[in-house]
């Protein structure tokens, strides 16, 4: 285990946002918000500063928002890139490319119909300097999960580690994300999970990526899953997804389903589900 004072050196500021059930609340300079006040905030507070973040491949930027009572950063991401073909980091290659902040919204929009918005960013649309992206709220963290990884750290409570990270599993293969990567993990000082940066996710494609991943799932989020409504998703992200990237998503919730209600026929309901 690293001393404390490492743990404080090695502290970032990713964009996130902590949120709590139905009732979602999170102190911001003293002033509690809701949900829906933190997206008044990124939509309508005053820009006052601004300078490049340190991470991120799409080079999004750090602003320095003010409402006259509440002052907070938060992340600027404007990428909104199409191409027939790209070769990414990994080497893999991609057909029909797309780098879209655009998706940052619909991830965030999907995992509320889902009901596990408190793991991701409250993400919203916001025009700056002639430039239209993605806002969200900057909040410090411990660290990401490539350096949890590097540093070999365990969590205090492995079961409810395991828990946050089967939903992130389940998130990643509805939303199929082909640059998911472990600094895209957050890691709160409670060692609570929160995933960000979606600008390459929602592929067309019909099948999961990783099936063996989902090994395990909550039982409230399998039922969330099963009531999903197409017609809903795409008017909730109308200006956002396509129509074909809607139904490759509602393509790969009946996959993610089926794959669950075969494990629970093959273990028992009390082995797969929590």
């Amino acid at each position: 285990m690293l001393p404390l004072q490492l743990f404080t050196r090695r502290l970032v500021l990713i964009a996130i946002v902590f949120a709590t059930g139905a009732a979602f609340a999170f102190r911001a300079d003293d002033t509690s918000l809701t949900k829906d006040q933190i997206k008044q905030f990124l939509q309508t507070a005053k820009v006052i500063n601004s300078k490049p973040s340190s991470k991120g491949v799409t080079h999004p930027s750090r602003l320095t928002l003010s409402d006259g009572t509440i002052t907070h950063d938060a992340s600027f991401q404007t990428i909104d890139e199409h191409k027939s073909q790209m070769k990414l980091e990994s080497g893999a290659l991609v057909f029909n490319f797309i780098d879209s902040y655009k998706f940052n919204i619909a991830a965030y929009t999907l995992a509320e119909l889902i009901g596990i918005d408190d793991m991701l960013p409250v993400y919203v649309e916001r025009k700056w300097e002639g430039h239209t992206g993605s806002l969200s709220w900057w909040l410090p963290v411990k660290m990401d999960e490539q350096e949890r990884v590097a540093q070999k750290l365990r969590p205090p409570d492995p079961e409810a580690w395991n828990k946050q990270m089967y939903k992130i599993r389940v998130f990643d293969e509805l939303i199929y994300d082909t640059d998911a990567n472990l600094t895209n993990i957050l890691i709160g000082p409670d060692w609570q999970i929160w995933r960000i940066d979606f600008t390459r996710a929602f592929r067309n494609d019909r099948e999961l990526k990783t099936p063996s991943d989902l090994v395990r799932c909550e039982g409230k989020l399998l039922e969330r899953l099963k009531i999903l409504n197409g017609n809903e998703l795409a008017t909730k992200t109308q200006h956002y997804l396509t129509k074909e990237q809607v139904q490759g998503v509602m393509a790969r919730r009946d996959k993610i389903v089926a794959r669950f209600q075969e494990l629970i026929k093959e273990k028992g309901e009390n082995e797969v589900l929590y």
